[in-house]
């Protein structure tokens, strides 16, 4: 479990405590509180707070729309209609605050999504723990011939055992530079480097940690991105465990959220009016709808 026993204590202290409240909570998420979700190899997850639930999305909708709503019966048709039809102000309602470990290069990724705050661990004042990510093999592989930042084929045999050898020992070497860098020394003799010194010579696989706090608008963004299939596996992994929490919190805006966005797809023009001959029985090419080469390829992954 990538939990340090101070971390665990501290987890367990505060999921022994409760406290009577009149805000809403949502029974789904109240089980995940604290609770760290094993991800990688020394990643985690953890709810740390969170506020509204279904019913406070269809409660802001109510108010914003009035008379406009009634013809939907029920919060899970509205909360259908309104995701169905890209009105998000009503799921912006919802918030939730992750505690989230995760290596550096993950980070990098993730922290272009601007529309969170965050509080991340910070090298300049404290020591980073000497932990990795080393993928495992089977996710070990060469660069895609067609996608630039995508992967290709699975690397086997030696070559994976080379790479991963290379990975290890590199990661190992620069630790301990870095630790000799900053340490004091007991007799006073040591180098002591200041620390946002030594930082920068550690690899992008060490782990850092970060408070994240988000609205479900931007945090259905940020999964929509993160846990389709095209999305670099590491994470990916991140993203499908926030999946499941957030099924868990606010199940009638998931539920749409993975019909109509996760699930699916958005189509141009030129795609719609393929898709139009196509129903006819016309034979359509690329050619016959401008579009080029790499659209008409992902728009017959769509319809294939």
């Amino acid at each position: 479990m990538p939990l340090t026993p101070e971390q665990q204590a501290e987890i367990s202290e505060q999921r022994a405590q409760s406290a009577p409240t009149r805000r809403v909570v949502a029974p789904g998420m109240e089980q995940h509180l604290y609770t760290a979700q094993p991800v990688l190899d020394h990643g985690f997850v953890r709810v740390i707070d969170y506020m509204g639930d279904d019913a406070a999305i269809t409660q802001a909708a109510r108010v914003s729309y009035g008379k406009g709503t009634k013809a939907v019966q029920n919060d899970e048709g509205l909360i259908r209609y309104l995701m169905r039809h890209w009105h998000s102000t009503p799921f912006e309602m919802c918030e939730i605050k992750l505690h989230v470990k995760l290596p550096v290069f993950v980070a990098r990724q993730w922290i272009r999504h601007r529309t969170a705050n965050v509080n991340e661990y910070s090298a300049r004042y404290s020591i980073l723990d000497r932990e990795f990510y080393i993928p495992a093999e089977e996710h070990l592989a060469k660069q895609s011939v067609i996608n630039n930042q995508g992967r290709g084929d699975t690397l086997v045999g030696e070559d994976a055992q080379r790479v991963l050898e290379m990975l290890k020992a590199d990661s190992a070497r620069a630790y301990d530079n870095y630790a000799t860098m900053i340490d004091e020394g007991e007799d006073g003799n040591g180098i002591a480097l200041a620390r946002e010194l030594a930082r920068m010579n550690l690899p992008a696989n060490i782990y850092t940690q970060w408070y994240w706090k988000v609205d479900l608008h931007n945090l259905f963004h940020f999964l929509r991105l993160r846990a389709d299939s095209h999305a670099q596996y590491e994470i990916r992994v991140y993203a499908e465990e926030i999946c499941r929490l957030v099924a868990d919190w606010v199940p009638y805006a998931y539920k749409a959220f993975e019909d109509y966005r996760l699930g699916g797809a958005q189509l141009s023009q030129p795609a719609v009016e393929a898709l139009r001959k196509m129903l006819k029985g016309e034979k359509v090419e690329a050619a016959d709808v401008g579009m080029s080469a790499r659209e008409w390829r992902e728009f017959m992954d769509i319809v294939s």
